[in-house]
């Protein structure tokens, strides 16, 4: 458990929190690409706490700006968007993507000149990777993170994103515990819980046989590794003929997780949480494939709910949330589904709202298969006072220790998780890898 201080230090990301300067220290991205069009209609954004409104000018160029005009604090969201920035529907007053102001017609020209310094208004810094606008709002150190497919053709991945009603740190949480997958996401056969694909009996193809290992197994034994952006969940189920089934879960730093669940050939898949405010954020979605272009049935799936993928409405909104109980069907709890919701995602939103807006940690009893949860947030919790003492976080300005990858590996029953992760990752297990310090599988 936390104490109540330790939780607030976690959870709150606001402007002045502590965890919120550590925020700002990386890039987050705060709008899909696709969500602005070039010359088209501004777009409210609120992320830590603060807001701004977004766009795109005549030239294709995303700005992230403050929402009020310096004159008479008019909302820019209802300014035209023409040539070269945004104009401010009362008085005219026009800015371009970086706040600066270009036009200000109700002054004379002199004064015009004057004035136009002072009425720059406050922006973020804007780079687009991973059909992603991305934003920093510090001088940023280094370049968006190079995560496994920044470098993949677009062909190869899909990013989408869907609204998450509860503190960012407890649906970051949920999405690096492998251990629930053994329940929460269970199907129901006879009245007894069954994996996602109905088994094939021993000896079948791991692929299939991983779903009946994690209903059999509902312990993982857990090894923690550690790199230069974070950390690597490996967790070990015991599989058919002494072996151990691996699934291998990435999170880096302060926000970012490749999920497992995927072995060669199979696509990889990740999630960011970024922070609407404490109770709320965005998350998003991205599935590619190193090898091969994604299919047409796959990306369809993905856009309608697949997976980690949310089924959302225009807004990316899910349509199964908080306010209609996550369409819950007691009938089909009984009978195929261990909770009665449809999605995988839902699944997992629908247990990390239960906790509250803001999970109360200080009432929490945890155990083995939690060890995953418990370095995630004492490394949070560390990074926040290494940077209070002026010292740098994990993957500030390293760029590139952010490509890594993860998965799925089979072993035999003496294997340790960190030569696991290597035989399986090579490099993209993680730059400097190394066992954590003060756990044991």
């Amino acid at each position: 458990m936390l104490s109540e201080q330790d939780n607030r230090r976690l959870t709150l990301t606001g402007p002045g929190t502590a965890m919120g300067n550590l925020f700002r220290q990386y890039w987050q991205p705060a709008l899909l690409s696709r969500e602005l069009e070039a010359g088209g209609a501004p777009k409210r954004v609120k992320i830590l706490g603060e807001d701004f409104i977004a766009f795109r000018d005549g030239e294709g160029r995303a700005g992230v700006v403050e929402p009020r005009c310096p004159h008479r604090g008019a909302d820019l969201f209802f300014g035209r968007n023409e040539h070269s920035g945004i104009r401010c529907a009362y008085h005219g007053w026009h800015f371009d993507v970086q706040g600066q102001c270009l036009d200000i017609p109700t002054a004379s020209a002199k004064v015009a000149e004057s004035l136009k310094p002072k009425a720059a208004l406050h922006s973020l810094a804007v780079r687009e990777a991973c059909d992603m606008i991305w934003v920093h709002f510090g001088t940023p150190q280094g370049d968006t993170p190079q995560l496994d497919f920044t470098d993949l053709p677009p062909e190869h991945y899909f990013v989408s994103k869907k609204f998450q009603q509860c503190n960012w740190a407890q649906a970051v949480e949920g999405g690096i515990d492998t251990a629930h997958f053994s329940y929460l996401h269970a199907n129901i056969d006879n009245g007894e819980r069954a994996g996602l694909m109905p088994s094939q009996g021993v000896n079948e193809p791991p692929e299939n046989g991983r779903y009946r290992w994690m209903i059999e197994d509902a312990t993982p034994q857990f090894t923690i590794l550690e790199h230069d952006a974070g950390l690597v969940m490996c967790a070990a189920r015991q599989a058919d003929n002494n072996q151990l089934y691996w699934r291998i879960t990435q999170f880096m730093m302060p926000n970012h997780s490749m999920a497992p669940n995927s072995f060669p050939g199979d696509n990889h898949v990740g999630n960011t949480w970024v922070p609407v405010d404490d109770h709320s954020c965005w998350i998003f979605c991205y599935a590619y494939n190193p090898e091969r272009p994604l299919s047409e049935q796959e990306r369809r799936a993905y856009a309608n709910g697949f997976g980690i993928f949310a089924e959302v409405d225009d807004n990316y909104v899910p349509i199964r949330r908080r306010e209609n109980d996550y369409l819950i069907d007691r009938e089909a709890q009984q009978t195929t589904n261990f909770t009665g919701i449809s999605g995988i995602s839902e699944q997992d939103a629908a247990i990390a709202d239960s906790q509250g807006l803001i999970a109360d940690r200080t009432r929490e009893l945890l155990g083995q298969t939690d060890l995953g949860v418990v370095k995630f947030r004492r490394l949070m919790l560390e990074s926040v006072d290494l940077m209070e003492k002026g010292g740098t976080p994990r993957g500030v300005g390293n760029a590139l220790a952010y490509r890594v990858r993860s998965g799925d590996a089979m072993s035999e029953p003496d294997a340790v998780g960190l030569d696991v992760a290597t035989n399986r990752f090579g490099e993209l297990a993680g730059m400097s890898l190394r066992e954590s310090r003060g756990t044991a599988a």
